[in-house]
């Protein structure tokens, strides 16, 4: 019995040390979360986060306030500042000083004096020994107010530091935040300041606005997917590259986030691995950017300049997140709502301020008319003959009482004591008449103030208005806003590779070098392959892929391509019929074996053909001597035969069997012409109905482009080619009776002249320039490919007047040689030249009925595919 009861207790002894186990494990795991949560939330809000209101970390906000404190008008050295910061601020010099230089490369809250670095180089900034910053006047004007500043003890309670900074201005949007904390980031870009202060305006007069981010660094950025900078939304921005000549582009503004070096490292890298062919890249950055890149012979820039985009640094995709702190809690919201946040908070601000210097002004102007009656009426008599304090108090109470009627509050004792404190001296040279004004100029003031007050959103637009006017120069959109096309990267990557074959053993691939030699390519194409049974598959291309052994054809396939044609006939061995069928490839699974046609188990390709342009041969079947079909042979003509989906079956060629197949004649094309269409946004020409019909091409037919410094070029319809929409004043389908009408100020002869010219060149992608000199003062005022234009102009008739005329081009002068001066219009240059009518681009349908008129009809009508630009 004893040893039971001595088990029990050995049980019941282990059974609550487990439970005191259990107990501790679950205070532990409890004070973990606890202890995590609070470290979560003090790196949000007190790190990482900016708040909404003053668009401030705690570390700025700190950085500001000490040197708000510190100011003097002078220079302080950073080193000094650091120190300064560290008494609000516990983390360390090294944080605090780079905060202070992220704050003063923005160049709006800080002046900066020595090496503070270079964002677009990456250059760092100077030791902070060396570096000197002041407040700038725009921050002393919108951050700092002590009298609408609320404070709390710094982290070791010596100090008091700002909640938030009074922040009378979108310095949150202006200058933009990167952070990141605790399962929380934010990603706010910078926007410009102008725009900034007018879309607060229009929040204030009740409009509805958008605004787009502004980098420092220039470039061209497409916010087409911006959303409002939320979560989710996406900013490509690319550099500006320009084509000096056929070997050389030069970039002078860079993506916003990156640096020359990274540029120049993304170019040397591509080149490397054969995405673009480049000769060498200098950089010559000074002042302003400037990146050199040299071409090889052959080389064009235009397909350079996509490759450089598609494969490097020079575009690159930025993810907004707009995540802020407000009332101490994480949002995330569009960067419209955070510019209402803060346009809400300086108009509170400033009505705070109104209603602080209303209470001001009424205090001085009761203070002041108690002074004028205490001296007028000689109250400070009655105080003569009183022994005490209390009487004395007492005297003065009951001397004002007669005249306190139009104060505008009660007495008390603190203005009894302020009157006993005036001097006699003041007393002896009290002036009424000053004393008026005085009063007077108070009340005026109180006027104005309570006007303020009552119409506070006039007053805080005028303050928005006045902010403008004060730190607006200079500070102009530097980002064009853009739309891009997408660049296809496979269109123009260099063909760096060569692919090959092995029909036996059934490999391809560009390691396979000692096989047959199938055409040139990239690393990143795909390729299409069909098999004597009909079926395709596309792959990836590689140093060496098994696709099967004796595939019928194996060649580069590009997506998307809809011109290239497959013709075939095959035999649906199943049911012993032949067919034949047209379809293009345009889409499909890579890796995926399809078959010929939709439900054919069991097929043999017979005749195989892939036609890039549509082309369409005549075949000649011949059937089998022993069929029943009183024809064994007859031609088939493939152009009669409709193009259908990939899976179709086809039609029926015929239910005999086939003995042989052979092309009796060559085809051509049967899908017609090119559509082709500019974009004056990006400068591309297409053919996805994006942007201005230029014209349907076929072999032979060639662009014209005018560009705005006199000169003309032809070019091929190729989709790679580029023009510059700054430079270029038309576009269009060329032909052999277009003509050129021009006006231009001739800088030799200080005259206007007229001419009207046809193209004699015949040189591709070479421009030639048809002004008569190259006098620097020369210059082309009026440039159009229309066959009749009318012009409106103005030309100077002394010093305050103008004459207007107006002239039809084709009635003024005949059509002469390129190189000929013209006809003068003018002994002076014009004023102004502008078209009269408006070029309608054609339609598609116009456009077809224009191909079946004459030359003549096309020379005395006008060329139907006229486009102003």
């Amino acid at each position: 019995m004893e040893e039971n009861n001595e088990n029990l207790d050995d049980n019941l002894e282990e059974n609550e040390l487990d439970a005191s186990k259990i107990i501790q494990v679950d205070v532990i795991e409890d004070m973990y979360k606890d202890y995590f949560l609070d470290y979560a939330s003090y790196v949000i809000l007190e790190r990482a986060i900016p708040t909404a209101q003053d668009g401030l970390k705690p570390v700025q906000r700190r950085i500001l306030h000490s040197m708000f404190l510190m100011n003097d008008g002078r220079f302080h050295k950073v080193a000094n500042v650091i120190g300064q910061t560290m008494q609000y601020h516990p983390h360390g010099d090294t944080a605090i000083g780079d905060a202070l230089v992220h704050i003063g490369q923005k160049d709006l809250m800080i002046d900066c004096q020595g090496n503070w670095g270079d964002v677009r180089t990456g250059d760092r900034a100077a030791a902070s020994r060396y570096i000197e910053a002041r407040l700038s006047k725009f921050a002393l004007d919108i951050a700092f107010n002590p009298k609408t500043t609320n404070f709390q003890l710094s982290y070791d309670g010596r100090k008091k530091e700002p909640i938030m900074l009074p922040m009378k201005f979108p310095l949150l949007l202006a200058q933009g935040v990167e952070g990141i904390a605790v399962g929380l980031s934010t990603k706010i870009l910078p926007h410009n300041f102008v725009e900034l202060i007018k879309a607060s305006i229009n929040l204030l007069k009740g409009k509805k606005v958008q605004i787009f981010p502004d980098f420092h660094t220039g470039g061209l950025a497409d916010f087409s997917s911006y959303n409002g900078g939320k979560r989710g939304g996406k900013v490509r921005v690319r550099s500006m590259i320009n084509i000096i000549d056929k070997r050389h582009l030069t970039v002078t503004e860079i993506p916003y986030g990156t640096t020359t070096t990274g540029i120049i490292d993304s170019i040397i890298k591509a080149n490397n691995k054969n995405k673009i062919k480049i000769k060498k890249v200098v950089d010559n950055t000074a002042a302003e950017v400037e990146i050199l890149i040299e071409l090889p012979a052959g080389a064009s820039p235009e397909m350079t300049m996509d490759a450089l985009y598609a494969f490097t640094d020079c575009e690159v995709s930025i993810s907004p997140n707009a995540c802020t702190i407000n009332e101490d809690t994480p949002i995330f919201t569009t960067v419209e709502d955070l510019l209402q946040i803060c346009t809400d908070r300086t108009q509170l601000l400033l009505e705070w301020e109104l209603k602080i210097r209303k209470q001001e002004l009424e205090d001085k102007w009761h203070q002041s008319s108690l002074e004028k009656i205490f001296i007028e009426n000689k109250i400070y008599q009655a105080i003569e003959e009183c022994e005490s304090w209390e009487e004395v108090l007492t005297a003065i109470n009951e001397g004002l009482k007669p005249f306190t009627k139009g104060l505008m509050r009660e007495v008390v004792e603190d203005d009894l004591i302020r009157l006993t404190e005036i001097k006699i001296k003041r007393i002896s040279k009290y002036n009424k008449f000053k004393a008026d004004e005085i009063l007077q100029s108070i009340e005026e003031e109180l006027k104005v103030v309570a006007h303020h007050l009552v119409h506070i959103v006039e007053y805080t637009i005028d303050y928005y208005k006045n902010l403008l006017e004060k730190y607006g120069k200079g500070r102009e959109r530097k980002t064009e806003i853009t739309n891009f096309g997408t660049i296809n990267a496979a269109s123009v990557v260099v063909n760096n590779a060569k692919l090959y074959i092995n029909r036996e053993e059934g490999f391809m691939g560009y390691g396979l070098k000692k096989d047959e030699l199938i055409s040139e390519c990239s690393d990143i194409d795909d390729v299409i392959v069909f098999y004597k049974d009909g079926s395709y598959k596309v792959v990836r291309i590689a140093d060496k892929v098994f696709i099967g052994k004796n595939p019928r054809h194996v060649a580069i396939w590009k997506k998307g391509d809809k011109r290239m044609i497959y013709n075939m006939v095959y035999a649906d061995l199943t049911k012993g019929v032949n067919y034949s069928k047209r379809f293009n490839v345009s889409a499909i699974t890579r890796d995926k074996k399809y078959p010929v046609a939709s439900k054919i188990e069991k097929s043999k390709l017979l005749h195989f053909s892939a036609n890039p342009n549509g082309e369409a041969e005549i075949i000649s079947v011949l059937l089998t001597h022993s069929c029943s079909a009183k024809k064994k042979e007859f031609e088939y003509d493939f152009a009669d035969l409709a193009v259908k989906g990939r899976s179709s079956r086809g039609n029926t060629i015929t239910k005999y069997p086939i003995r042989k197949i052979k092309v009796t004649q060559q085809g051509t094309s049967t899908l017609g012409a090119i559509k082709i269409w500019y974009d004056d946004t990006t400068g591309r020409i297409n053919s996805s109905a994006y942007g201005k019909y230029v014209g349907a091409f076929g072999d032979g037919d060639k662009i014209i482009a005018l560009y705005q410094d006199g000169s003309y070029e032809l070019t091929n319809y190729e989709l790679s080619n580029r023009f510059d929409p700054k430079a270029i004043i038309g576009l269009k389908k060329w032909n052999e009776n277009m003509v050129v009408s021009s006006i231009h100020y001739d800088g030799e002869r200080k005259s206007t002249y007229v001419k009207r010219f046809k193209v004699e060149t015949n040189s591709l992608n070479q421009k030639f320039n048809f002004l008569p000199n190259e006098y620097v003062s020369t210059k082309l005022l009026f440039g159009s490919l229309h066959p009749n234009p009318i012009v409106e102009y103005k030309v100077r008739a002394g010093r305050s007047k103008s004459i207007d005329g107006e002239l039809k081009l084709s009635d003024f002068i005949d059509i002469k040689g390129w190189k000929s001066l013209g006809n003068k219009l003018s002994d002076s240059k014009l004023i102004s030249v502008k078209a009269v009518h408006k070029e309608i681009e054609p339609s598609e349908e116009e456009e077809e009925k224009a191909k079946n008129k004459t030359k003549k009809e096309e020379t005395s009508e006008g060329y139907i595919q006229d486009m102003l630009f």
